[in-house]
């Protein structure tokens, strides 16, 4: 495919994305726009999953990127369900982080980095982006196809939490049975985490679930929050506890999860307001 048809095709593709989406960032739909997927994903054919469908991969028939400007999934490490996540849920996710110019934002789980360059471009050159990735060989392809976005550091993460203690946003790409204070402690007042809470499936490390909005507020206390979509997606290294998949299994069984307005993060006895209950947070049905 020529250049001047692939930018086209981008472009349709951003313009979709955006509408499906409902996305308020002018910036972010400029990136889809622009930021080439195939990049990041070595090189072709590709192996592709349109969830919607229900079935499991196609191979495309060579290495022409235009099936990659659809809403489908392309594995990283199809054995084990690993993938370049779907479009419109990662726009709509990162748009709800509401990224502006010269913003520092934190990015647990960047896999092979094109999300990230989604949120590099929105920050733009001056604003920061440190993006952690758990697998070695992972971590080492992202920051290779991060090298055109100078504002994006990659490093490896670390068991002892994130490396700086301030961002204006966090977005974990990974689920979670817990909070981890470090993602809460590293917010500034007013910034946002986006974490999916999920429970397992039979099927190997992958969980479904809730995508947790969390808004920093003055209080270290407590924050406003409130899910914002279904979310299916791998697990989090780090972040999964046995009793926490009990504890968020029993909640998302009662039902009422849209209800959730607030994060407590003080000591108290668990109560009626209490929608799920854990070690170290609180989310609550009352606003804060």
């Amino acid at each position: 495919m020529v250049q001047h048809d692939l930018a086209s095709l981008r472009r349709r593709f951003a313009e979709n994305v955006a509408q499906r989406a409902s996305l308020t960032s002018s910036a972010l739909v400029e990136a889809l726009a622009t930021v080439p997927r195939e990049a990041f994903l070595g090189d072709g054919p590709w192996k592709i999953r349109d969830p919607a469908a229900g079935d499991g991969y196609t191979e495309t028939p060579d290495a022409d990127p235009s099936p990659l400007y659809a809403p489908v999934l392309v594995a990283i490490d199809a054995e084990r369900g690993l993938n370049n996540g779907e479009p419109v849920s990662l726009a709509g996710w990162l748009d709800h982080l509401g990224l502006a110019p010269a913003a520092h934002w934190l990015h647990v789980g960047c896999g092979l980095g094109y999300y990230t360059a989604l949120g590099a471009h929105v920050v733009g050159p001056t604003g920061r982006v440190t993006a952690l990735e758990v697998e070695p060989s992972l971590a080492e392809r992202a920051s290779a196809n991060l090298r055109p976005w100078p504002q994006v550091e990659v490093r490896l993460a670390e068991d002892d939490g994130i490396p700086e203690t301030s961002f204006d946003a966090i977005f974990v790409n990974a689920g979670a049975t817990e909070l981890l204070p470090p993602w809460l402690d590293g917010l500034r007042p007013g910034g946002r985490l986006l974490v999916p809470l999920t429970v397992s499936l039979p099927s190997g490390p992958i969980g479904v679930g809730q995508m947790l909005l969390v808004t920093a507020g003055s209080s270290p206390a407590q924050a406003e929050a409130r899910f914002v979509s279904p979310v299916g997606i791998y697990h989090c290294a780090g972040a999964r506890t046995v009793p926490g998949e009990r504890r968020l299994r029993a909640a998302f069984g009662a039902g009422g999860a849209r209800e959730v307005k607030t994060l407590d993060r003080s000591t108290h006895p668990p109560r009626a307001s209490c929608w799920l209950h854990s070690d170290g947070f609180c989310l609550q049905r009352d606003r804060a």
